[in-house]
């Protein structure tokens, strides 16, 4: 049994949320935690939580919100976090300036005042980090916060960065991908620095790269590390499972 450590479950991505999560947890899927990161996601996954045993949340403000923030962000999820012990962490968190730095001060303050918010309830986070690894190295050095690098795809440098800092590197349909150098970094890792997930319904892993994915595709990314690792299946399900458990206490 595996766990997906970040997917995106809501109905604007999928027809029927009942058979997916059944056909993940058939799919050997124990537990999925489900990322929230607008305000519609945020109450979405809310929603999910009472009703599937197997499901739990990250929530938090994807830079792409940063215009899009309700009033009193902070204090709307601090209540919600306060008020579910099924909201393992704060996420996804952090800094995007693929498209423009134009709002790059913006950006920074919302992953800041959130990382402090992760700091003073002692919760992980789920770090979001794209073509801006050197501000979110420094924005995260200002806190005492341990969490996952969500969809790492950096160098082997940049992954001794976060692994000293305490985070663990989440890996998904990526590493299938066939011109991905994320195979060769790993190989040079330690099983205990990875956990598992899928993003999905997004980078969906070869042999169904392009189709929407769900949980239950991490199969085919546990056998590609499998042969990264040189080891099996089991003890790829094993240790990152006792991973995850260490970062999100599930």
């Amino acid at each position: 049994m595996f766990i997906d450590t970040h997917c995106h479950i809501e109905k604007q991505y999928y027809d029927d949320i009942d058979s997916l999560i059944k056909d993940n947890i058939n799919a050997g899927c124990s537990k999925m935690i489900v990322s929230g990161c607008d305000l519609n996601g945020i109450n979405e996954t809310i929603s999910l939580l009472p009703k599937y045993d197997s499901v739990y949340a990250t929530i938090g403000f994807h830079p792409e919100e940063v215009d899009n923030l309700p009033d009193n962000y902070i204090d709307f999820l601090e209540n919600l976090i306060k008020n579910n012990k099924k909201i393992v962490g704060i996420g996804e968190i952090g800094l995007d300036y693929h498209y423009s730095k134009d709002d790059k001060d913006k950006q920074i303050e919302l992953f800041e005042s959130q990382l402090k918010l992760a700091e003073k309830l002692a919760m992980p986070v789920c770090i979001h980090t794209r073509d801006a690894t050197e501000d979110t190295i420094n924005s995260l050095k200002k806190f005492n916060v341990r969490g996952v690098i969500h969809c790492f795809g950096g160098s082997y440098e940049t992954a001794q960065i976060y692994i000293k800092m305490g985070f663990k590197l989440g890996i998904g349909g990526t590493v299938t991908f066939k011109n991905s150098k994320l195979p060769d970094v790993l190989a040079r890792l330690s099983l205990n620095d990875i956990v598992l997930e899928t993003d999905s319904p997004y980078l969906t892993p070869v042999p169904f790269r392009g189709k929407t994915n769900s949980s239950k595709n991490i199969i085919y990314v546990i056998d590609k590390l499998c042969s990264v690792f040189n080891t099996d299946s089991e003890t790829i399900q094993n240790i990152t499972n006792k991973n995850v458990k260490s970062v999100y206490n599930i």
